[in-house]
């Protein structure tokens, strides 16, 4: 399932993480993160898969 905007912005702001560290946790690039922010591009349904996965992992979901 490919993620929303809104919902890859909650999933970040649920984690406490800033876009940079979000983007990171993916082996992204700061700018890909925010072009998935704004809809501007789709996020890969895999790598919402293993950003859920690695802040789950993470103690970083509230």
């Amino acid at each position: 399932m490919t993620p929303t905007p809104d919902e890859i912005k909650a999933a970040r702001n649920l984690a406490a993480l800033t876009q940079t560290e979000a983007a990171a946790l993916t082996h992204s690039k700061l700018r890909t993160w925010q072009q998935w922010e704004a809809g501007d591009r789709k996020m890969h349904p895999g790598l919402w898969e293993l950003f859920t996965l690695k802040i789950r992992g993470a103690g970083h979901e509230k």
